[in-house]
């Protein structure tokens, strides 16, 4: 599994470097104006590709939310992969959120399936059929099978995947990310209660999603 780096992301470091260069050309030109333009998209484009350290939740048995955003929808759908009805969490990742996506859950990835598609606006239902996606399936704890749907968005162009089939990754663990604007769709086996209801704001691996029901 190929890691991205601590406090940013490897792959927004050209688009730092190239937004910071043309800054300092235009400050050496005296183009002031523009070269202040530069200096605030170079800091826009740097807090987009952060990548904090995240606390997962005290809960040993809580799927930890795989994005930040806002919960757009709560549901029970066909899971992607299994065409089974299953409960659902879509997070819908504006630009200003962090986009680097962690595991749910602890397991084994066990597939990695990419799907060409369109660019609509990502917190729209028909993203998570008709988008550019990524699905991912993975075997947590006593072969219970969860699917992580990365979708891109209106702006986004690029789904980067650093996880691989056969990867043993940690629950909170880095596996992703979407670049400029997406969202994540969480498909959980039977037995699991949402925690969040839609319009709540959440941090990837740190929010509980959902719990294991007792009993």
């Amino acid at each position: 599994m190929l890691k991205p780096s601590v406090g940013v992301a490897l792959e927004g470091l050209p688009y730092i470097i190239i937004a910071a260069f043309t800054t300092l050309i235009f400050a050496v030109m005296g183009w002031w104006f523009l070269a202040l333009v530069g200096l605030g998209l170079t800091a826009f484009i740097g807090h987009f590709f952060r990548d904090p350290e995240r606390v997962g939740p005290e809960d040993a048995e809580a799927v930890s939310s795989p994005a930040d955003g806002k919960v757009i929808k709560v549901s029970r759908e066909a899971d992607p992969v299994s065409g089974e009805m299953r409960q659902v969490i879509a997070i819908f990742m504006n630009v200003f959120n962090v986009h680097v996506n962690r595991m749910p859950v602890s397991g084994k990835v066990e597939l990695i399936r990419y799907i060409p598609g369109k660019f609509v606006n990502a917190s729209f239902d028909k993203a998570s059929t008709d988008n550019e996606r990524s699905v991912m399936v993975v075997t947590g704890k006593g072969n219970q099978r969860f699917t992580v749907v990365q979708i891109a968005g209106l702006i986004a162009r690029r789904i980067v995947s650093w996880a691989e089939p056969g990867d043993k990754l940690k629950r909170g663990e880095r596996f992703g990310m979407i670049k400029f604007g997406s969202r994540v769709d969480l498909y959980m086996p039977d037995g699991y209660v949402p925690t969040v209801s839609v319009g709540q704001k959440v941090v990837a691996g740190e929010t509980p999603l959902a719990t294991k029901r007792q009993g």
